[in-house]
């Protein structure tokens, strides 16, 4: 058996365990062993080829007749006779520590840039340690993201799990880096840092991600994880443990606040359902498991914020709807777990409005506890409420419009008219390159409102019609 020492840096101090010669199936990327002693639920193994090289899996199964197992590197090579495996006894680890922000790693957590191996640090289990409810605290403070549709009407909250529904084609990586590149707390910067995991991404997507960190001047505060298009895709799955782990690490060990953003869930999903498939098992909806809502589950709920602890994770996990369906199962299971959604709209993007959020599907439960007097603004919770109501009557409008006619609609449908297109173009829309404060979003939405009778404005009290409209 090689000595450890031929391994990745992160592997070093991996148990000996029992070996095992021969092996009884090959399948994908999965291995069978029969005939084993009690092995451990997701414990780490070491599989030898032939030639002596070393691959790293994780089990998957195990039972008193057969241990089922996952190789990270792929089969590719590997024969039934020659095959040797050890298990580890021990759940799959990684070294952690700050230095790992400013760095680019694999899906394993192997650095992938040019600077030197990983060492030091804390070893910790990349499934992540139980957290008792009742020590959980409730999000209530705003992140501001200086995009002023999130900031203003769907506004994200330390702690909060809110998801990105997008679709193939529109805008979702340019908005990962820009929140990326612009998020903070107010009043509380110097802690803050961005672990941002990208699963099944293209090379060219993948140095976007890197430039833009570069050339903005924030990558010595992001940790980057990729796993590429052209890896396999079983490393997809460990991809968001070893980002979480390394989160968990920075919020409840070195007290920071974390962003973790997660681009592209959907990814991921497909090879849970892939490995699925091969295993046999039932399929549920559209082919993915039954156990697709327990899975993700599993990741996003190791967000969130812990009594006594100052740091905290604040989870931005991006999907891609197939065909733009919003009740496909990936972004329906999401919806019940998560906090709200940021949903993208396709007809937005044609329309060249950047970012394309649709503003009515859009939704941050936990908008209300971290908005308003000492937190934002006064004006901001009243005002976020008549936004919404008055774009929902545009939408109205618009419909009506496309039947009747523009020419036949009243004066104050013509109104509303004007104010979705000032609302569109000055409040939605903004570069990629713009960071917008709170205090600036919120005076942008006055400026929309002002081209209603304020006779109509009927969700604001006189107080802030006459200090902000007039």
């Amino acid at each position: 058996m090689p000595e450890a020492s031929n391994k990745d840096d992160l592997y070093e101090g991996l148990l000996a365990g029992r070996e095992y010669i021969g092996i009884d199936k090959i399948d994908g990327p999965l291995i069978y062993v029969s005939k084993t002693h009690p092995v451990g639920y997701r414990d780490l193994i070491e599989c030898v080829d032939g030639s002596g090289n070393v691959r790293l899996g994780i089990v998957l199964e195990t039972s008193t007749d057969v241990v089922v197992a996952q190789i990270f590197e792929g089969t590719t090579g590997l024969t039934l006779p020659g095959t040797r495996v050890r298990f580890s006894g021990e759940p799959l680890k990684i070294s952690v520590s700050k230095e790992m922000l400013g760095r680019i790693f694999n899906g394993l957590g192997s650095p992938i840039d040019d600077g030197p191996p990983q060492r030091g640090g804390i070893e910790l289990n990349v499934n992540g340690m139980p957290v008792n409810p009742t020590a959980r605290e409730y999000p209530s403070d705003f992140i501001q993201t200086g995009i002023s549709i999130i900031d203003g009407m769907n506004t994200l909250i330390r702690g909060q799990k809110l998801p990105i529904f997008s679709g193939n084609g529109l805008p979702h990586n340019e908005l990962a880096a820009q929140i990326a590149r612009q998020a903070k707390i107010l009043g509380d910067e110097g802690s803050f840092a961005v672990v941002f995991a990208a699963m099944g991404v293209k090379h060219d997507v993948a140095r976007y991600f890197i430039r833009s960190f570069e050339e903005s001047g924030v990558l010595e505060n992001v940790a980057l994880f990729l796993s590429l298009a052209d890896d396999p895709s079983i490393e997809r799955l460990i991809t968001p443990r070893t980002a979480l782990t390394l989160a968990e690490y920075l919020a409840f060990h070195e007290e920071m606040h974390v962003l973790v953003i997660m681009t592209d869930m959907t990814n991921y999903c497909e090879s849970l359902r892939e490995i699925s498939t091969i295993r046999g098992e039932i399929p549920s909806r559209k082919g993915y498991p039954g156990y697709l809502y327990s899975d993700l589950a599993e990741i996003y709920e190791r967000s969130g914020m812990i009594k006594g602890v100052r740091g905290s994770i604040t989870l931005l996990p991006i999907l891609t709807m197939p065909n733009d369906d919003i009740s496909h199962p990936i972004p329906d299971l999401t919806g019940y777990i998560t906090e709200g959604q940021i949903v993208f709209e396709r007809e937005m993007y044609g329309r060249g409005i950047y970012p394309p959020v649709a503003g009515l599907p859009s939704l941050s439960r936990l908008m209300k506890d971290g908005i308003g007097e000492g937190m934002t603004r006064e004006d901001h919770p009243h005002l976020a409420s008549q936004l919404f109501a008055a774009y929902s009557y545009v939408k109205d409008v618009r419909n009506l419009a496309s039947v009747i006619g523009e020419e036949e609609l009243t004066p104050l449908d013509h109104n509303y008219l004007e104010f979705g297109l000032e609302f569109e173009q000055k409040f939605v829309s903004q570069s990629t390159e713009e960071t917008r404060s709170i205090e600036q979003t919120l005076d942008l939405g006055w400026e929309a409102l002002r081209t209603l009778p304020v006779d109509e404005l009927h969700r604001l009290t006189e107080e802030e019609i006459e200090k902000y409209y007039m």
